[in-house]
């Protein structure tokens, strides 16, 4: 390390000590850095520019500190004048630099220039009476103070004016100049005149002198520092216009192009600024009428072409320009608030713009543009016109877009909800929810182009809450929470469902799952059930929570852990009581969802506890139920909202209602809310009624699952005592009669589930007893039994009696509805639990039910009440009205909803005037006294015979089902128990009453209608419908009545066709023919094996239909969730009488595609599909229009499977007459029209694919089968796609070998065929080349023989105009077929006249050519080039002894 200098050494001593630093290469402490001069702007020197540092100099820098200090926010870099203009060159001597730069005084005076003042007018002082000469002031100038003065001062501008005064003493003044203009309009106009004036073919002589006087516009010549600057100015400015009049018009605009695009576009805005800054001098004024862009701009209107080339590049200044002038005279004009005066201080020069925004707002007006305008609401989530005149003072116009306009749009609205003042997100909080409220009641429906909630939703309105809902602010939560309920809930839903919760399987309903996610099925088709949920919890885990929510918002809502955020809300915020019920509406909401969601809500820490703790108390202030008490906060008072969501949370499964039973202790909670009266409950009337309804609901709801029994004996005198009580509701003098009403209804539904669940206490008792150790654990019988529940018959019984009394009072009756469905469905219960016990003696049994029908029902179906009530039944349908249940308007698919807002019209199946709650329960009773005691069946069969049944029968099959929507399959699930129990009567009937079979076919029609649209969840009535109706004989009565015969009969008689019945023979053996109304009567008779059949093909459904069977036959205790399975469509597809060969074909497939070879297969499976088809063709005989659902195409890629399947399968005997009976009616002209294999078909990914199996499983194993052969021809009709024929000329010309279906076989007419000509010429090229191949012959394939030479024949002799290489292949194609060898082909291709089927060949000929065609045969070539040709088509021609015959030929 070197030593500092010390005192003695001399600088011989510093030099050493320096040279030894440099000789030790050591890295300096310091470094000197000079610094920019902040004077000239620009650092002289930089890290780029400074020269390496060299050991011979003495350099000290500072490394890591930059020159200057970094700016704070990005800047322009300044540019610094003095170096810009310094510019040095390497070979410029230092010296001349030097004297270049001198300041010295002598080189200042060495360039002075005396200005030559020899024309400069000398003014004398003008004499005045003053002693001194008179002050200059300058307010006696007068001046208008003008817009572009630019940044002049007062003073300045007082002085121009006056100046320009005196130089208009004695110059032409500016009105005589205007007086000059417009003695000359021509020479001034701007458009056209001035333009015309200087072209060459258009001047005159005065025009030039006019030009000639002006004076240049840009040139001035004020720089040139001579005397003679303006005549050399002038001079230039005459040469310019000499040079612009030697020009075409062409070439100056050309001209005026290159520079416009050479020069700076700031330049050019500056020259055109100058005519509008100067407005006000003479000078200007002529420099404005000399420029020349104006002079281009000023040609003719004939040179608007060129000129529109100019205005794409300056479009944007001038248009700039224009928008500046006219808001400028806009303002003006104007009348401001507040007029400005000049006596203000620096009001002088009036800035219009900056006042703009105290003038008025202009008057809204809607604009009349196709692309429509931004939606407005105001605060109150109203949508505003577009015209509507609102006052400002209403807080509407605090927007900057469309200023004038009232209301906000939601792209305000979402801003305005992120900011950070409290007030405004609130208030856009609110504003989104009113009008998410108003956009679900359908407000916008008809005003707004699509939807405001899949717009909200798609801009991320759901997550916009749910950051909100976490708001430290309590108003901005109750806000959030206000629109999510908005948004979720909709409160006329849940009205409807505890409507409907005491009805016939009321209790049971959907989960509000939407039915549209986006899933791929196709790699979970091989997996089971629970393969398949759990694969499906996996991926949702995975996904974001928006993808998510994109498909289900009560998903994503979780996913965001949304509970926990409401329990925190609940239980540490305590907000308000409309909060506080908001979101037990949404927990309700989220409850119904699934059986997922209640396990995700019961897991929720503390959440429960916190409901049933503060909202399900025991005890609470009396001061509740005073009246007019303000209730400020809903924490410590019981709730009936609470008690409703605990209710749901339990419908959710067994498991859920157990914890809610035991370890959240609501089995207290119920035995406090029910042993006390609503009149004595210290709360509001109706919320007392409301509170003591959803008890008993959950309480009904444990007892669907066989639970809370217990609770049955210790309120048994409560019970009793509301019993007693029932028949006071017939005064109707309670001021809550409805609810009292739902309340009574409630009551009855409890204990008809306790009634169900003693009725198995017996059974369950002694498989108890008698359970041996090996089988699985026994479920504990019930602790209530029959004799506990037998009592509460007569009470019912007695009140429905007094209830039915009141038929006849509309009014009363449809208040009283509710109570009387469920006092009759509990008798339906009763009865059939009551003739399964053991202790009970049959006799007496079968005795009480000929009382009750003798007594009631008898007398009630005889009343005229009953008879409007059946005719009632087709306007309330939702089958023969399916706009009862369509979606609302503003429903999205995310968000399940029942699509009830505002109410259902009272002519609907859920309306206050609709008979299916109560026919349903009528139907129900019926059904089991005629099951138990069935000597009772013909006493009903005037149920049957009602006029207003069979028209709704009627009408209901043949209407097509709504589609599967939340909505409708809620009210379709009611609507198809009715008709499920009017069905099971006609069955019992059938047999016991002749005269109900009048109506077999009828009702036939309906089961099978039925089968195809029950929905998940009735897999037990589809099952019942299977087994007793669809193939009962019964139902069938065209097999015993003729129906065969007939069908034989109309084959004979062709009735209703044109078409050829005949069957395609077989190539296994010989057949003998076989009549339809043979195969009908064999079908007819092997209706028991069909039935087989087809439960067998079924079993997958067992899993499902155990679960149905438990909720319908009353087994609570397996009962697993009253949540019905989600639903994506019918239990069975609309194809299901094709089902059984489906699946023998996706078996078969299935094994294949695993490498296994099925070369034989079973009898059973021969006789499986001979069953299919022996059903199929009894329905499309006797049923047709049970399938017409089933488009043909459908229909006749099922049957391709028969070919597809094994090997050889379609030659056994039956199999093969039963598939060629269903061809003969697939092939009549009303299918045939229908055919479209074109469109997308059910249940098949592309018909080509298939098509192209059938074509290799045609080469591999048909035998020249002509049934085979007839599906393979199906598809290749004229109208169907080109890519199917190509396919066969194509890819699989072997088959045409082998496709010899003979012409009087072939079903099809030939005209679908040949008709309209082929317009494709690769196929006409396929065709004529499997033509002159022979590749296809008459004897091999007459068909498509036939086919191929007519659209050959019409493309050569064609006499339409079409392209050049269709043309040129036409004329090819014409001097082929002349040069053929094959005679009988020529004369084929050439003599063609028309298709006829009756002819050996298929089509008729010419006996000579015609004049048309002969002069055809004028277009062939010379004899040489005949050769020539003959030569290249040695391929056509292959022997040298055809050839030599050929030259011969052409020779004569």
């Amino acid at each position: 390390m070197l030593s500092r200098p010390k005192p003695g050494e001399s600088e011989a001593d510093l030099l050493r000590f320096q040279n030894q630093f440099l000789a030790a290469r050591a890295s300096p402490a310091v470094k000197i850095v000079k610094k920019a001069d902040k004077r000239k702007g620009k650092e002289q020197s930089t890290d780029a520019e400074r020269p390496p540092l060299q050991d011979s100099k003495d350099v000290v820098m500072l490394d890591g500190f930059p020159d200057s200090l970094p700016a704070l926010t990005p800047a322009p870099p300044k540019k610094s004048k003095v170096k810009s203009a310094s510019v040095h060159f390497e070979d410029e001597d230092p010296e001349e630099r030097l004297e270049s730069h001198d300041r010295h005084i002598t080189a200042v005076f060495s360039k002075i220039i005396e200005r030559d003042t020899s024309a400069v007018a000398v003014t004398m002082p003008v004499p005045t009476g003053d002693p001194f000469p008179r002050t200059f002031h300058r307010s006696e100038i007068k001046s208008e103070v003008q817009l572009g003065s630019g940044k002049k001062s007062i003073f300045a501008q007082k002085m121009a004016a006056k100046r320009a005064a005196e130089k208009a003493a004695t110059t032409p003044s500016a009105a005589e100049f205007v007086e000059v203009r417009s003695a000359a309009p021509d020479a001034l106009d701007p458009v056209g005149s001035m333009g015309e004036t200087l072209l060459p073919s258009s001047r005159d002589d005065k025009d030039d002198d006019f030009l000639t006087s002006q004076h240049p516009c840009l040139i001035t010549g004020e720089g040139l520092g001579s005397q003679k600057s303006e005549q050399e100015a002038q001079a230039i400015h005459k040469e310019n216009l000499e040079k612009l009049r030697s020009m075409s018009e062409e070439e100056i605009l050309q001209e005026q192009a290159r520079l416009l695009a050479q020069l700076d576009p700031s330049l050019v805005a500056f020259l055109k600024s100058r005519h509008g800054n100067n407005e006000g001098s003479k000078k200007e004024l002529k420099m404005e009428l000399n420029r020349p862009e104006e002079f281009v701009e000023s040609l003719p209107v004939a040179q608007h072409g060129v000129k529109s080339s100019l205005s794409m590049q300056e479009s944007g200044l001038e248009e700039h320009e224009r928008k500046e002038e006219s808001m400028k005279v806009e303002i003006m004009d104007d009348d401001l608030p507040v007029k400005p005066r000049k006596e203000w201080i620096h009001m002088d020069n009036v800035e219009f713009e900056k006042l703009e925004w105290m003038k008025d707002l202009p008057s809204p007006r809607q604009k009349k543009t196709k692309k429509g305008m931004q939606a407005r609401f105001s605060l109150k989530g109203e949508l505003i016109p577009a015209d509507a005149d609102l006052p400002t003072h209403l807080g509407l116009h605090h927007h900057g877009e469309e200023a004038e306009r009232a209301g906000y749009s939601l792209q305000e609205l979402f801003h305005l909800s992120r900011s950070q003042v409290t007030q405004q997100r609130t208030l856009a909080l609110q504003v989104l929810g009113r009008i998410v409220q108003r956009a679900r009641a359908g407000e916008f429906a008809s005003s707004l182009k699509g939807s405001v909630l899949r717009l909200l939703l798609d801009a991320g309105f759901l997550f916009l809450l749910r950051f909100s809902l976490d708001d430290t602010v309590e108003n901005v939560m109750a806000a959030s929470v206000g629109a999510l309920h908005a948004l979720l809930v909709s409160l006329d839903d849940e009205k409807y469902l505890d409507w409907t919760f005491s009805w016939y399987q009321g209790m049971a309903a959907f989960p509000f799952v939407p039915n549209n996610e986006e899933e791929e099925e196709e790699e979970e088709e091989e997996l089971n059930g629970t393969e398949k949920s759990q694969n499906k919890k996996l991926k949702d885990e995975n996904k974001p929570d928006p993808d998510v929510a994109r498909y289900d918002v009560v998903k994503g809502l979780l996913k965001t852990r949304i509970q926990h955020r409401l329990r925190y809300i609940l239980e540490v915020v305590r907000p308000v009581p409309s909060v506080v019920l908001d979101i037990l509406h949404i927990l309700t909401h989220i409850a119904r969802h699934s059986s997922e969601a209640c396990s995700q809500l019961l897991d929720c820490p503390r959440l429960i506890e916190t409901i049933v703790r503060e909202f399900l108390p025991t005890q609470w202030d009396p001061k509740v139920a005073e009246p007019g008490f303000l209730l400020t906060s809903l924490h410590g008072v019981a709730c009936a909202s609470a008690m409703k969501f605990i209710r749901v949370l339990a419908s959710g499964g067994r498991n859920a209602t157990a914890r809610l039973l035991n370890k959240f202790e609501m089995k207290s909670r119920l035995s406090r809310f029910i042993a006390e009266e609503p009149l004595d409950v210290p709360l509001p009337r109706e919320e007392a009624t409301r509170l003591s309804t959803e008890s008993f609901r959950l309480w009904a709801v444990a007892a669907g699952y066989g639970q809370a029994c217990d609770l049955y004996s210790d309120l048994y005198p409560v019970l009793v005592r509301i019993l007693q009580s029932l028949p006071e509701l017939l005064s109707g003098k309670s001021p809550v009669v409805e609810l009292s009403v739902q309340r009574a209804a409630a009551v009855v539904t409890l204990l008809t589930h306790v009634t169900q669940t003693a009725g198995y206490a017996a059974e369950l008792q002694a498989k108890l007893s008698s359970n041996n150790s090996e089988d699985s654990e026994p479920i504990p019988p019930p602790p209530v039994v029959w004799s506990q529940v037998s009592g509460l018959q007569p009470f019912l019984e007695t009140s429905l009696k007094k209830i039915l009394q009141q038929l006849s009072q509309t009014e009363t009756w449809q208040t009283l509805q509710p109570l009387t469905t469920t006092c009759v469905i509990f008798l339906g219960v009763y009865y059939s639990a009551y003739s399964q016990q053991p202790s009970v003696n049959p006799v007496d049994c079968l005795e009480e039910l000929e009382r009750l029908t003798s007594e009631v029902l008898q007398p009630l179906l005889s009343q005229p009440a009953i008879d409007s009530m059946w005719d009632l039944l087709r306007p309330c349908s939702a089958l023969c009205n399916p706009l009862s249940c369509s979606p609302a308007p503003e429903s999205v698919s995310s968000i399940a909803s029942l699509s009830c807002t505002g109410g259902k019209p009272p002519l609907s199946l859920v309306g206050s005037k609709s008979p299916f709650p109560f026919l349903t329960a009528l139907l129900f009773l019926i059904n089991n006294i005629t099951h138990i005691h069935k000597g009772l069946t013909s006493k009903y069969s005037s149920v049957l015979g009602f006029r207003g049944l069979k028209d709704y029968l009627h009408q209901s099959w043949q209407s097509g089902p709504p589609s599967v929507t939340p909505s409708s399959a809620w009210i379709l699930r009611h609507e198809y128990h009715l008709q499920y129990f009017v069905l099971a009567l006609a069955q019992r009937m059938a047999g016991t009453c002749p005269d109900s079979t009048q109506h077999a076919s009828l009702h036939h029609c309906v089961a099978m209608a039925l089968l195809s649209r029950l929905l998940p969840g009735s897999e037990h009535l589809a099952h019942e419908v299977l087994l007793d109706l669809a193939f009962n004989p019964e139902f069938l009565p065209e097999g015993k009545a003729g129906g065969p015969e007939a069908a034989d009969f109309s084959d004979i008689l062709h009735l209703g066709t044109s078409a050829k019945l005949a069957q395609p023979g077989s190539a296994a053996a010989f057949l003998p023919k076989v009549t339809r109304g043979a195969l009908l009567r064999e079908s007819y008779q092997n209706l028991p094996s069909i039935r087989s059949c087809y439960l067998s093909h079924f079993v997958h459904l067992q899993p499902t239909l155990t679960r149905s069977q438990a909720s319908y036959q009353g087994q609570n205790y397996l009962i697993q969730s009253m949540l019905l399975p989600e639903v994506r469509g019918p239990i069975l597809p609309s194809d299901w009488p094709f089902f059984p060969l489906i699946s023998l074909y996706n078996k078969v497939t299935n094994a294949e595609t695993r490498g296994a070879i099925l070369n034989s297969l079973p009898l059973d499976l021969i006789n499986t599909v001979t069953w299919n088809l022996q059903w199929v063709l009894l329905l499309e005989t006797w049923r047709s229009k049970i399938l017409q659902s089933i488009p043909t195409a459908a229909k006749l890629a099922r049957l391709m499977c028969v070919f597809l399947t094994g090997s050889d399968l379609f030659l056994e005997t039956p199999i093969h007459r039963y598939t060629a009976a269903l061809l003969s009616v697939y092939c009549q002209p009303k299918a045939l029209d229908s055919l479209n294999l074109d469109a997308p078909l059910p249940g098949l990914a592309s018909f080509h694919d298939l098509y192209i199996s059938l074509l290799e499983q045609f080469e591999g194993v048909s035998f020249g089968d002509p049934l085979f052969g007839v599906f393979v021809l199906l598809p290749l009709q004229k109208r169907f796609s080109v890519h199917l024929r190509l396919s066969v000329f194509g890819e699989h010309t072997n088959i045409l070998r082998a496709l010899g279906v003979p012409l009087q076989q072939f079903p099809v007419p030939l005209e679908r065929y040949t008709s309209p000509p082929e317009d494709n010429l690769n196929l006409l090229r396929l065709y004529f080349r499997t033509l002159v191949t022979g590749a296809l012959r008459h004897a091999w394939c007459p068909v498509l023989y036939v086919v191929a030479v007519a659209h050959v024949n019409s493309f050569i002799f064609s006499q339409e105009s079409t392209a050049q290489e269709t043309d040129a292949a036409r004329k090819s194609m014409l001097r082929k077929t002349w040069l053929l060898v094959d005679e009988n082909l020529k004369k084929h291709l050439l003599y063609y006249r028309l298709v006829n089927a009756e002819s050996p060949l298929g089509f008729d000929l010419y006996e000579q050519l015609p004049p048309m065609r002969l002069r055809e045969e004028r277009v062939l070539p010379s004899a040489w080039k005949h050769i020539l040709l003959c030569l290249e088509e040695m391929e056509l021609i292959c022997d040298s002894s055809a050839i030599s015959a050929k030259f011969l030929e052409i020779s004569h």
